[in-house]
């Protein structure tokens, strides 16, 4: 036991030489910046939903249509305003973010997000008409 100290020297070199990069990089790292989305919304004034709501839950929005739609048979959406859409993601979403790797896309890849409308759905249907 007569080697207790310089074991003891030995562990906290280690744990320093360790934890060197931790302590150089201290308060250095910057935040993500937040994806630049172009103000496409031209053919509305409004969107179905407020802006808020739309950036966290339009998925769950666009899943709550598609069952109103194929299970339902319902095809308007009323929002908490009164007025009145189209149940399509082609026709009422598009209709506004037409440019889809400007819009969809830009966020989806931030998130890392695999979305899977665009099995189904065309990007721009009225340019394919």
């Amino acid at each position: 036991m007569n080697d207790k100290h310089k074991i003891i020297a030995g562990l906290i070199l280690f744990v320093a030489i360790v934890t060197v990069p931790i302590w150089l990089n201290m308060g250095k790292a910057a935040p993500v910046p937040e994806p630049v989305l172009s103000a496409q919304a031209k053919a509305a004034k409004e969107c179905v939903r407020e802006t808020a709501y739309m950036k966290v839950e339009h998925m769950q929005l666009l899943d709550e249509w598609r069952d109103a739609v194929v299970r339902e048979g319902k095809r308007v959406y009323v929002n908490s305003s009164g007025k009145e859409f189209n149940m399509s993601l082609s026709n009422t979403c598009l209709d506004c973010h037409s440019n889809k790797a400007e819009f969809c896309d830009r966020c989806h890849t931030y998130a890392s997000a695999d979305p899977y409308c665009w099995d189904c759905h065309i990007d721009n249907p009225k340019e394919k008409e």
